[in-house]
């Protein structure tokens, strides 16, 4: 019975692996495979190699790197309210180190920089994760505000456009059926069910606990110090986020263009519709975000007439030069722990020649 327990352990733990990490790889492939499946790819690269000045692509480079540090600022504040206190440097390699390793293995960033931080300063897993999540939570409400000030601001385009293609069509068409209404409010019906008369099953209970420490962890942010200075830094990261993309609107002939059109915002209400749509993307599990994210800012930039051969080069050329800028990042963390750890090793051995 043991051996065939231990079985069907090791075949759970395989499945996980395979669905957390097989999953994103494969919808990674599909999204970039139909990105490309319409666009000429000699076009693109000649758009690329002669169309483009890069100049404003480091440029949006360096800003996302201050994003990464206003992001370790606010999670400081978190931490501090816990009586967690590590180095700024510290905080900074973790989030430069989640980032690099999401690249590769998506959404473990996150489990890695709470393992990091809570090593490194022998505090709780569990108190570090909380707060992790209450950072994540801070961000889907962002994405949410922004998602609602870009339907109001920019109304007429997006109704156009929905209006002019099969893809709008039909999300206009399934949005106004009234089969989908029912579903949705048969879907929330079924889940209050659920919750309601299973309460006491063990799935359930768990879903519950998860969202109570889940609220915990967020309700934090209200009560402690700092929640000023925690809110000042939100808005510094998702600034940084939009400011990078706007900048890279200049690199390109195209995305220029739309900044320089007065009529447009000077490109400000485009570059919000692809970063929020962007930011929506990024929700889909993928390697980095490719895939979900490109298909995002070229379907944001197809809005405002962008082509897919254009949308292809912008989006492809820009998330290409963050990623650059997290694998240096990646190394920067790497060489950061190697060196602390070899500095406490020193220490080690120094006390015990004293000792």
């Amino acid at each position: 019975m043991n051996e065939k327990n231990g079985k069907k352990s090791r075949l759970r733990t395989i499945g996980g692996y395979a669905v957390r990490w097989l999953l994103p790889l494969a919808l990674t492939i599909l999204l970039v495979s139909y990105m490309f499946r319409k666009v000429n790819f000699s076009d693109m690269m000649d758009i690329i190699r002669h169309g483009v000045d890069y100049w404003w692509i480091l440029c949006a480079m360096g800003i996302s790197v201050l994003s990464h540090v206003f992001r370790a600022l606010r999670w400081r504040i978190q931490l501090r309210s816990l009586g967690i206190r590590p180095p700024l440097m510290a905080l900074c390699c973790s989030i430069f180190g989640c980032y690099a390793l999401n690249l590769v293995f998506p959404r473990l960033g996150e489990v890695w920089r709470c393992t990091y931080i809570a090593g490194r300063q022998k505090a709780p897993f569990t108190t570090v994760l909380g707060s992790m999540v209450a950072d994540r939570l801070s961000d889907s409400i962002c994405v949410l505000l922004l998602t609602v000030l870009t339907f109001i601001v920019a109304a007429p385009a997006i109704n156009s456009f929905l209006t002019k293609y099969p893809v709008g069509q039909g999300l206009v068409a399934t949005a106004s059926s009234p089969w989908f209404w029912i579903a949705v409010v048969g879907g929330c019906l079924l889940i209050w069910a659920i919750f309601h008369f299973g309460a006491n099953a063990g799935p359930v209970r768990k879903v519950k606990d998860w969202g109570k420490d889940t609220w915990k962890g967020f309700a934090v942010v209200t009560k402690m110090q700092g929640k000023w200075a925690f809110l000042a830094y939100s808005i510094a990261i998702w600034a940084c986020y939009y400011v990078q993309l706007y900048v890279a609107f200049f690199a390109f002939p195209f995305t220029r263009e739309l900044c320089a059109d007065p009529h447009l915002a000077y490109g400000l209400t485009p570059c919000l519709v692809a970063f929020v749509l962007s930011s929506i993307g990024m929700a889909v599990p993928s390697n980095g975000g490719l895939g979900p994210w490109n298909i995002a800012v070229m379907f944001g930039l197809a809005i405002y007439g962008i082509s897919a051969p254009d949308g292809t080069a912008f989006s492809m050329l820009q998330w290409s030069g963050q990623t650059v800028m997290l694998i240096i990042l990646g190394i920067i963390t790497m060489l950061y722990i190697s060196l602390g750890k070899k500095t406490d090793l020193s220490g080690e051995s120094e006390k015990a020649q004293i000792g």
